[in-house]
């Protein structure tokens, strides 16, 4: 019988089959940081349930944690609540945690892969919704509620009934200043935000094939805003050969070879719905609403109301983006640029800014910060000389976390100012009350913190050359 990748991991981790599609899954890696992890400790406590598997659990610092002097005390109360909450959780049971100052601390889809910890053909939970970023890898990755991380943490599986699957095929070679975010984005646009709901989607394609697995991960990142359960991409050289020079990565071996040939999804294989697209179509992304799936190519103007589904959310998204139909988003004038968040703030993403940037100083009107995913993303920046690249143009280099992809730390965006943003959505108020985001690649961003308004690629040419 033809099966897909996610079948065969799927079926694999399958404990028991349980009435109308639901199985008892076991879950091999689970992820935890600070936000999402206390009520799940606290519920076990009150139940006196032990954590079953605590080897499994890897936890981290990363949504609260402030991106200026970590040594320091934390000053937001909250804030310090929940993070000396996970210490302590995590020192009671002998869970690993990654906390602040640890060499290994980050963003949690970040560091689980650049430490190896994410490896193919596992099953992967976090109480985080970008967990789907761990899909690159070859593994069934999601992100799952309060609730569903105790029954986790006290019995290392979830009941959860089979998503339906979703096929999309990406052929071609990307355009010069075309990169992985511009590629999800530009899918979300022409699908729609709800287009992956109840399903699971496996990417695939001579574009797929070419991607580093930084890319990959932006693109599983981001499946998720199409209201998917996550991404998946079949692991390959490419897969094995980053995973070898990580600390815990596994390792392609005569034990596991036969295994890792068996990750692939069969030929003529079944999927309730397959979509193609070509690299041909796509050019540099950006938003201009409120949903990631308000997006347009940064050339083309805002769409007019009857060229839009849904009327309603287009009247009130551009009503508080403070736009109007028909409008070009070059030349607007921006404020704040926000580099990082766990769609871009990996290694790969930072090379790109600094070859843009070099030479050159930030607008004076611009705020601009890169927060780097990891402590590993920052020494590597350091090492290879780009954090000199960053303070010659005046750009705030900051510490690990999540930063201004959400208000939730002090890194908010002020009421009513425009955000040039790396990261995953645009909600409204999600990156302060208020707050307008504006979704692009990071070398969009780049470019518009140095012209300090909207800008195309255009005038570029020279450093684009060099990517």
């Amino acid at each position: 019988m033809n099966k897909t990748l996610f079948d065969k991991i799927w079926d694999y981790h399958t404990v028991k089959k349980l009435q109308d599609n639901n199985v008892i899954l076991y879950i091999d890696r689970h992820y935890i940081h600070e936000v999402t992890s206390p009520q799940a400790f606290q519920e076990l406590y009150q139940k006196n349930i032990p954590i079953f598997r605590p080897n499994q659990i890897i936890a981290t610092t990363d949504h609260n944690v402030p991106t200026k002097n970590q040594e320091l005390p934390i000053r937001d109360v909250l804030s310090k609540k929940q993070i000396d909450e996970l210490i302590f959780n995590c020192n009671k049971n002998n869970i690993t945690l990654f906390g602040l100052n640890h060499k290994n601390q980050g963003i949690v889809h970040v560091i689980g892969p650049e430490l190896g910890l994410t490896w193919p053909g596992n099953t992967i939970v976090c109480g985080d919704s970008h967990t789907s970023t761990h899909g690159a890898f070859g593994s069934i990755a999601f992100g799952i509620g309060t609730k569903q991380i105790a029954t986790v943490m006290a019995t290392q599986c979830l009941i959860e009934a089979k998503p339906k699957q979703m096929k999309i095929t990406i052929n071609g070679s990307l355009k010069k200043g075309v990169t992985s975010k511009d590629v999800i984005m530009y899918i979300i646009s022409k699908l729609g935000s709800n287009s992956g709901t109840g399903y699971f989607i496996e990417f695939d394609g001579s574009l797929i094939k070419q991607m580093s697995m930084e890319s990959r991960m932006t693109i599983c990142n981001m499946s998720i805003e199409m209201g998917a359960r996550g991404g998946i991409i079949a692991p390959d050289e490419i897969t094995f050969k980053y995973l070898s020079n990580t600390k815990f990565g596994i390792k392609k071996n005569k034990s596991n070879k036969k295994y890792f040939k068996y990750l692939n999804t069969d030929k003529k294989c079944h999927f309730d719905i397959e979509y193609n697209f070509n690299t041909s179509d796509i050019e540099p992304m950006i938003t201009y609403g409120t949903n990631p799936d308000m997006a347009i190519k940064i050339t083309d103007k805002i769409p007019f109301r009857e060229n839009v589904k849904n009327k309603n959310v287009f009247d009130k998204s551009l009503s508080y983006m403070n736009l109007k139909p028909g409008e070009y988003l070059i030349g607007k004038k921006i404020k704040y640029v926000f580099i990082g968040s766990c769609t871009n703030s990996r290694i790969e993403d930072l090379r790109l800014v600094a070859k843009i940037i070099k030479g050159k100083k930030k607008h004076k009107n611009i705020h601009a910060i890169i927060v780097p995913g990891s402590r590993k993303v920052a020494r590597l920046a350091q090492k290879e000389g780009l954090t000199e690249i960053f303070k010659a143009s005046e750009f705030d280099f900051r510490e690990p976390g999540c930063s201004a992809c959400l208000g939730m730390n002090e890194d908010k965006i002020p009421a009513q100012e425009y955000c040039l943003s790396t990261s995953n959505r645009n909600f409204e108020g999600r990156q302060g009350v208020g707050a307008r985001t504006i979704l692009s690649s990071p070398i969009i961003a780049s470019i518009t913190a140095i012209e300090g308004k909207i800008s195309n690629i255009d005038k570029y040419q020279y450093e684009l050359n060099s990517i």
